[in-house]
């Protein structure tokens, strides 16, 4: 006896075999194409071919443009007005950094970048068939958004913070040089995770780190309680400097690296072995035990490695005077290295920024979508765990939470 259900995939294959090979995009032509009718006639306040005394605008024709879908390119006709600009709703959520990437493009162009180049720049990102006035419109609205994130106020605690650079060459004054992009990531006292700050600087000079901090500082950055970071030495300054009594964690990652540097091929392996068993002890007074042990393993045949070792213990070791249950991320910048991977892999494809504010567009963009997953994603840490961090002022803000 024959099966009298159906199941729904099997319907839909019986039925697609039937169909023309292209029947699924024409179709979703015919959609769009409806819904851009709609807010034609909705922006012109009468319907095609309509008189009316609303009538606020009327049709100008149509401007070509291929819409790339999960069912392969489709062409569209998107519709002119004679009085302003429209442009359909569905495109408008085009990704931001992918925006940002469209005014880089213009400002080659204009530095004589060349054409090739910029094609190529085009093709890898996507941004075909945009016009001028739609660069510069774009333009326009970026860095006002770009402004605003950055410059946004910082209303709460922030007991964990995250410092870190990574270089990017950008054309000025007739030559290439690298700058230096800074990046601030923390947790809120409600466990929530931000980016906090990012701008571009000349270098990792004490100078320019002052400045960047001094800058979250002025916006409310408050009640941070543990700076991580790497050890370089102008950011060092500028957190003692600013950041007054808090706890610098030196990335254990970075630490690991320097000691490593320091010996032969050889002895590498071991020497991770050692210290990454220190790390993983469960109090601090076992992992100064198993870390004294492993300066012990270096003393004699590398006594420059041992001596990096026993001047950063100490620092790479303080996180274990927090919760137990942040240990993991808070030991290293190992999140915010996660996070600028991200942004090289997008400035990789540009190789070289035309100006700073091409630069620090781009990557404040980019840096906008991942705090808006964020923001709308699991916390970082429990609201619980978070209470042990928290100052007694601050538990009101856990509470409202």
């Amino acid at each position: 006896m024959s099966d009298p259900h159906v199941h729904a995939p099997e319907l839909f294959r019986k039925l697609a075999e039937g169909l023309p090979q292209d029947f699924f995009r024409q179709t979703l032509v015919k959609a769009l194409t409806q819904v851009m009718e709609a807010e034609v006639s909705a922006l012109c306040a009468a319907a095609y071919g309509t008189r009316t005394d609303e009538r606020q605008n009327s049709r100008n024709g149509y401007r070509e443009r291929e819409l790339e879908t999960r069912l392969g390119t489709v062409p569209l006709e998107i519709p002119r007005v004679r009085q302003g600009t429209y442009f359909p709703s569905f495109l408008e959520p085009r990704r931001r950094w992918e925006q940002a990437f469209v005014n880089v493009v213009s400002e080659a162009y204009v530095l004589g970048v060349s054409t090739r180049k910029v094609e190529e720049l085009m093709q890898a990102m996507g941004a075909k068939g945009v016009t001028r006035s739609e660069v510069s419109r774009m333009s326009t609205t970026l860095d006002a958004d770009a402004k605003v994130f950055r410059e946004r106020p910082l209303d709460r605690a922030y007991p964990y913070i995250w410092l870190d650079a990574l270089y990017v060459k950008v054309r000025e004054g007739g030559r290439t040089i690298s700058k230096a992009v800074l990046v601030a990531t923390a947790v809120a006292v409600t466990g929530e995770r931000e980016i906090i700050g990012v701008d571009v600087a000349a270098g990792e000079m004490e100078s320019c780190w002052k400045a960047f901090l001094e800058a979250l500082v002025k916006r409310g950055m408050k009640g941070v309680q543990m700076v991580i970071s790497d050890a370089h030495a102008g950011l060092r300054k500028a957190i003692a400097s600013v950041l007054i009594g808090t706890t610098w964690q030196r990335c254990s990652v970075h630490f690991l690296r320097n000691v490593l540097a320091l010996l032969p091929r050889s002895a590498q392996r071991l020497a991770a072995g050692a210290f990454r068993t220190a790390f993983d002890q469960s109090n601090l007074a076992s992992a100064k035990e198993f870390f004294g042990k492993a300066i012990q393993l270096l003393e004699t045949k590398h006594p420059k490695a041992a001596d990096c070792a026993r001047e950063g213990e100490e620092d790479v070791l303080a996180y274990m005077s927090f919760p137990e249950l942040h240990w993991r991320q808070i030991r290293s910048t190992n999140p915010l290295e996660r996070l600028n991977r991200e942004i090289r892999r997008r400035t990789d494809v540009i190789a070289i920024f035309p100006n700073d504010a091409s630069l620090l567009r781009l990557v404040t963009m980019l840096l906008v979508e991942q705090h808006d997953e964020w923001s709308v994603g699991r916390r970082y840490f429990s609201i619980e765990s978070m209470q042990a961090v928290a100052a007694p002022s601050e538990i009101a803000q856990i509470a409202a939470k």
